[in-house]
């Protein structure tokens, strides 16, 4: 009884694992062609990526840090100075620039990307008060992509002279870089991604 049962299934089925015979609405086989000499000069072969050895675009790696920090040290110190409630401040130096840059090519595909540490140092004089104020912008951790969540914190050095309340008034207007730095670094992005 059950191999009347499963004799009937497959007969039921129309699922077929391969067309064992051809039917009159099937396309005719493919006919090899041999190529002539105009067939492969008018062929078209993209340009490789990367360097002349790598004619099959696979894995090739270079690195840009040389490039990639000098370019960040100018795109940081070129920034304007900021005025402020009470104040200026301005990038004084790129107090530290730490991190790593490269481009990728595989499978003949352009890939760039970046992770860096930056510390930038700042000067500036409160208006009404005359007092040098000095300190740090550190950008933490930053990569690729991610320049719509940069943070940034920032350290006055020890004044001894300025207030609780000033502290963080200052703070919260030395704050103001973070669109200019991130214009610049998005620049950055920009000219890394057309190397």
């Amino acid at each position: 009884m059950e191999n009347e049962v499963a004799g009937e299934a497959k007969q039921s089925s129309s699922y077929r694992y391969w067309v064992r015979e051809t039917t009159d609405a099937a396309a005719p086989p493919p006919v090899p062609r041999k190529l002539s000499a105009d067939d492969l000069t008018n062929q078209q072969q993209p340009a490789p990526l990367g360097s002349v050895w790598n004619h099959a675009g696979t894995w090739e790696e270079r690195n840009l840090n040389t490039w990639a920090t000098s370019r960040i040290k100018d795109l940081l110190t070129s920034l304007d100075s900021i005025e402020f409630s009470g104040g200026k401040a301005g990038i004084s130096e790129v107090a530290e620039c730490n991190g790593d840059a490269f481009l990728v090519t595989v499978r003949n595909k352009k890939r760039v990307g970046y992770t860096y540490k930056i510390s930038l140092k700042f000067k500036g004089k409160l208006l009404l008060e005359k007092k040098a104020i000095k300190g740090y912008i550190d950008i933490l951790e930053f990569s690729f992509g991610e320049l719509d969540d940069l943070q940034i914190e920032v350290r006055l050095n020890e004044e001894k002279d300025l207030l609780e309340d000033e502290r963080l008034r200052i703070v919260k207007d030395v704050r103001l870089f973070l669109p200019s730095i991130c214009n610049q670094l998005s620049k950055f992005e920009q000219e890394l991604k057309d190397r």
